[in-house]
């Protein structure tokens, strides 16, 4: 098994047990049972990890391109998506998925099992992206803060995610570990691509860990959470999640680091099934794309295509880590996190 496989199974273990009936069945049970009723009345069957702001996009391109009433869509984590593929392959009742990139290219090395997009019009602004995937979002980190809870502890609101290991933030920060959820990769890459691998960007982490304490959180939502309840003062997560909080009126505000807002995209893929392939997966694929992305760039305001104009809520320092985002950078970058976290309970 390779190190890609050997990550992949760990990531998606969670799921790829549900899959076998070990666990979550009736979940699963009724994710197929939706899915394979649908399929029989000749819909599409959609499968997707994507937050809520991003689904509705979906579905708003979806059915203002004639599509209304022919698919179904199904939501799931992000490791619970990626152990149904890594674990069905094209045996999987979807018929389209949107999913993390950096997985759809890693199980598609395993399974070859996503069909060449026919049909989107859109081109892509990165041209190595592979024909049988366009990406959906790009989804970037940053800090965020309780404007209150900051106040009340008599802080000031850091601007890089050095910043966040200073001791004054002890039991002040919430974060997602990366070994739970992908959004912490994110602050991972912050950190590793201003300060490296080396001792510098370890003292910088582990500290960030021991200022964390219990609050290195397993879920992209739950840092969010704490820092809304102001149980803690700061965190990091997801930018749009935050901007979001802030333009309801919420005492939320985010700041850009200035080590760079790193990002994750999402992708659009159609599963090859063969002589079974529904010939409206591909058409769905394609106005995800070329319909939804005037809705979606709203809200995740990166570029993907040429002619996309950045929003006036773009982020101050989008930045793209150095390295392809694949598993296997996963793993090493993973392998880095954990070695911090070890050093920060000593």
């Amino acid at each position: 098994m390779t190190s890609t496989h050997r990550l992949l199974t760990r990531l998606g273990a969670i799921a790829a047990v549900a899959a076998l009936g070990l666990s979550t069945a009736a979940c699963g049970a009724n994710a197929a049972a939706t899915a394979t009723g649908a399929r029989s009345q000749g819909k599409v069957v959609i499968y997707t990890n994507a937050d809520d702001e991003a689904v509705t996009a979906f579905k708003h391109a979806l059915d203002n391109s004639g599509f209304a009433g022919k698919y179904v869509m199904q939501g799931f984590g992000t490791s619970e998506l990626g152990g149904k593929l890594l674990a069905e392959g094209t045996g999987i009742e979807a018929d389209l998925i949107t999913m993390s990139s950096y997985y759809v290219d890693s199980v598609q090395t395993k399974h070859h099992m996503f069909a060449t997009l026919t049909d989107v019009k859109s081109k892509p602004l990165d041209a190595s992206t592979p024909d049988y995937r366009r990406p959906t979002t790009s989804q970037e980190g940053a800090i965020f803060t309780n404007t209150e809870a900051l106040k009340a502890a008599g802080l000031q609101a850091p601007t890089s995610v050095k910043d966040l290991a200073d001791p004054q933030y002890q039991g002040q920060i919430a974060f997602p570990d990366m070994e739970g959820s992908s959004t912490g990769w994110l602050m991972v890459q912050d950190i590793i691509g201003a300060y490296g691998e080396g001792a510098e960007g370890q003292r910088i982490l582990t500290d960030f860990f021991r200022n964390a304490g219990p609050h290195a959180e397993q879920s992209d939502a739950a840092p969010l959470k704490d820092v809304r309840s102001g149980e803690t003062a700061i965190g990091f997560g997801l930018r749009h999640q935050a901007a979001a909080d802030k333009a309801k009126g919420l005492p939320i505000d985010f700041v850009d680091p200035s080590e760079g807002n790193y990002s994750l995209t999402e992708s659009v893929a159609v599963i090859d099934k063969g002589a079974t392939t529904k010939p409206d997966a591909q058409k769905m694929a394609a106005a995800i794309i070329d319909q939804g992305r005037a809705e979606l760039i709203k809200t995740y305001p990166n570029p993907l295509y040429e002619g996309e104009q950045e929003p006036a809520n773009h982020s101050a320092h989008p930045k793209t880590f150095g390295q392809p985002l694949t598993a296997d950078l996963l793993q090493q970058h993973l392998k880095f996190s954990e070695a911090a976290k070890r050093a920060s309970r000593a």
